[in-house]
C-alpha cells in the first residue's frame, strides 16, 4: 500500500445470501462486500434481485441462510428496528414520503432514534441546506411534492439518522432527466461527505459514471463484478443494460 493511501475497511460483506419468497429463490448464494466510504452500485433487469438485497441487508426480509456482516458485526438475525439503530438507513423505491404529514415533521421523523434536541434541529438545517427546495416547502405537505422533491425528502430523511451507510433504491424511478441529474449531483455531495453508499439504479449508465464498483445481478446471482470504470465499457453490460 502507498504511504499517501488510506487503509481500506469493509463496511458491509455479504457472504453466500440465499432469499426466498414463496418458495421461490430471490437471491441465489451471492457475494458483495462494500468499503467505507465508496459508492457500490447493483444493476440488473426488474426482478433480478436487486430491492431483495437491499431488502436483505435493512432486514425487511430474511435470508434463507448466508450471513450479513455490517461493521465487523453479524446482524443476519437481528431485528429490523435495530439496523437505523447501528447506521443503516435505507431510502425505499417509490419514496414512501409521509403524504399527510410535512416536509419538516418527515424529517423530524427520520431521527426518530435520536433524543438530543439540538443536534436534531441543526441536523434538519443542514438538510434545508443540501435541499433549498425543501427549505422553500418546510411546512407543505409531503403528498402536495413533486416527484422529484419527494425523492429530496425522502433521501433528506434517511440521512437524519446520521447513518454509516445508505442504501438507496432506484432514487431515479418517474423523474424527469434534469431532476435526475440533480438526484445524481446531490448523491456526489453526500459520497464527498464519507457517506457510504449501496445504490440499485435502473439507469446503469448514471449509476456506472458516479460508483467505484458495480455488481450485475441476473436472475438472483451476481454474475459480473468490477470497477465501474471497468464495467461500463464492457461489452457484454453495453449491450443488456446502457443500450
Amino acid at each position: 500500500m502507498n504511504i499517501d493511501e488510506k487503509p481500506k475497511f469493509t463496511i458491509l460483506e455479504i457472504q453466500d445470501l440465499n432469499v426466498n419468497y414463496s418458495g421461490i429463490q430471490a437471491l441465489k448464494t451471492i457475494n458483495l462486500t462494500i468499503q467505507k466510504g465508496e459508492v457500490v452500485t447493483l444493476i440488473g433487469a426488474n426482478g433480478a434481485g436487486k430491492t431483495t438485497t437491499l431488502r436483505a441487508i435493512s432486514k425487511i426480509v430474511n435470508p434463507k441462510s448466508g450471513e450479513i456482516i455490517y461493521n465487523g458485526h453479524n446482524i443476519t438475525r437481528r431485528p429490523t428496528h435495530e439496523t437505523v439503530k447501528i447506521g443503516i438507513a435505507h431510502c425505499p423505491e417509490g419514496r414512501r414520503v409521509l403524504a399527510k404529514q410535512t416536509v419538516f415533521d418527515n424529517l423530524l421523523l427520520g431521527a426518530y432514534i435520536r433524543s438530543n434536541k439540538a443536534e436534531i434541529k441543526a441536523d434538519i438545517q443542514h438538510q434545508f441546506e443540501l435541499f433549498p427546495r425543501l427549505a422553500q416547502r418546510r411546512n407543505q405537505l409531503a403528498g402536495t411534492l413533486s416527484g422529484g422533491e419527494q425523492q429530496m425528502l425522502a433521501i433528506a430523511r434517511a440521512l437524519m439518522s446520521r447513518p454509516k451507510l445508505l442504501l438507496l433504491d432506484e432514487p431515479s424511478l418517474g423523474l424527469a432527466p434534469a431532476i435526475v441529474l440533480e438526484i445524481f449531483s446531490i448523491i456526489e455531495n453526500l459520497r464527498a461527505t464519507g457517506v457510504t453508499i449501496l445504490l440499485v439504479e435502473q439507469n446503469a449508465n448514471l449509476a456506472l459514471q458516479i460508483a467505484d464498483r458495480g455488481y450485475v445481478l441476473e436472475a438472483g446471482s451476481i454474475t459480473l463484478t468490477g470497477v465501474a470504470s471497468a464495467l461500463i465499457s464492457d461489452e457484454r453490460v453495453k449491450k443488456a443494460y446502457l443500450g
